[in-house]
């Protein structure tokens, strides 16, 4: 069964955020150095594929941290372009004292438990994360998560 929609990881999701507003924007991102237009194109084929978004509030914090990172007038667009991301999205909520008290916690911190808290067969978390990909793999297995990275690569 195909997933219902996927997670993204901050990295992802700083990367979607700025593709959508503007792809040109993406090479002049400092978080984005690693990154190219043609990522986001592929990721955004990934998220229209299936339809939906889900975010959790750690990782709209980091993306909205990383964003603010970029000048204006253009961070005032990041900014105005994820607001419209958030209401699109569906939001999962796992507490954090759910999180903290899991095993991942202590190896990847909250952002990352709260991701594998909220994780399921039918809402995988895309990811360029390396950490977050294996302790999925092996803690939640292949259904659960998309290693990015190598597709960037086809």
């Amino acid at each position: 069964m195909p997933p219902s929609g996927y997670f993204v990881d901050t990295n992802l999701l700083v990367l979607y955020v700025v593709g959508q507003e503007d792809p040109e924007i993406i090479a002049k991102h400092g978080r984005l150095e690693d990154y190219s237009i043609d990522d986001y194109i592929l990721l955004n084929a990934l998220i229209a594929k299936v339809g939906q978004l889900f975010v959790t509030p750690n990782t709209l914090t980091e993306t909205c941290n990383l964003l603010g990172q970029h000048a204006d007038p253009e961070r005032t667009r990041l900014f105005q372009r994820l607001r419209n991301i958030i209401e699109m999205s569906s939001e999962i909520t796992v507490t954090s004292t759910s999180a903290a008290n899991s095993e991942t916690f202590l190896k990847l911190g909250l952002t990352d438990a709260v991701l594998c808290e909220a994780v399921s067969p039918e809402m995988p978390v895309l990811t360029v994360d390396f950490s977050l990909y294996l302790e999925l793999l092996g803690r939640a297995g292949e259904d659960r998560v998309i290693n990015f990275t190598p597709l960037r690569n086809l």
